[in-house]
């Protein structure tokens, strides 16, 4: 059920946005109890003028290899679980990938189940 968009620079590696979508989808199974095979990911790279953000805001600089991670999801989750979450990408993505805990943003879109389709034209959820 979560739908990632996973925006990045097109100076990056190519090989980054793909492990960035791995790296999501294992904290979302181990964090936010997302199912098994419930991988549905969108990874697009920007020209540096098309990926917009500030220098820094409330109290977070960013740098050139910021990442933009959105997420449409079931509602349900607590706020402990969203916590968790954002700490273990910002932390795996750091750890394995060497970006900056800092330039990790993080937006969950919260949806009732009937508005998916996973096919076939069916509300599989409702």
């Amino acid at each position: 059920m979560p739908l990632v968009r996973i925006d990045l620079s097109s100076d990056t590696p190519e090989t980054l946005g793909p492990a960035i979508g791995d790296l999501v989808y294992q904290a979302m199974r181990e964090t936010i109890n997302v199912p098994e095979h419930d991988k549905f990911q969108v990874i697009t790279r920007h020209a540096p003028q098309e990926l917009v953000h500030p220098a820094s805001y409330l109290g977070v600089s960013y740098s050139p290899g910021f990442v933009l991670i959105q997420i449409t999801l079931n509602q349900g989750r607590t706020t402990e679980m969203k916590k968790a979450f954002y700490k273990r990408v910002a932390d795996d993505l750091h750890g394995r990938l060497g970006i900056r805990r800092e330039d990790v943003f993080i937006n969950l879109v919260e949806v009732a189940k009937e508005n998916w389709s996973f096919g076939n034209g069916e509300m599989q959820y409702a």
